[in-house]
């Protein structure tokens, strides 16, 4: 698994208020952010690249960083990296409450034998999903 990558990303202030930038990252369309100066925006950006990839089964072929810039000769094009292993260990993922009947001589051993149920459930479902 990788755990730090790097993306070229454009930094764009054409369509902005003076000083705010926005950032997009050619080999990973759905991250994008913006930024009131230029370290901002890459901090920002760095944030968006983790988030968008943190989970990603497969992480996108890294572009080279000159062609991008070619590409884009009016903006100002750099890498950004994002720790995904730090992303992972700070993304809090929603949980929702489930009411759910199960049979109650069954509830009573279960929770004899301290069974924490919601984690016995999301067990479950995770291998009947897999």
């Amino acid at each position: 698994m990788v755990d730090v990558v790097a993306y070229p990303a454009i930094l764009d202030n054409s369509e902005n208020a003076d000083g705010v930038y926005t950032v997009t990252f050619p080999d990973v369309p759905g991250a994008i952010s913006e930024g009131n100066n230029i370290a901002t925006a890459m901090k920002n950006g760095s944030e968006a690249l983790g988030l968008m990839l943190y989970d990603a089964e497969e992480i996108p072929v890294v572009s080279n960083l000159k062609e991008v810039t070619k590409k884009h000769p009016n903006q100002t094009v750099t890498l950004i990296f994002a720790d995904l292993e730090d992303t992972r260990r700070n993304v809090k993922k929603p949980v929702v409450k489930k009411n759910t009947t199960i049979p109650g001589d069954l509830a009573h051993k279960a929770e004899e034998a301290g069974i924490n149920f919601s984690k016995t459930l999301t067990e479950a479902l995770r291998q009947k999903l897999s």
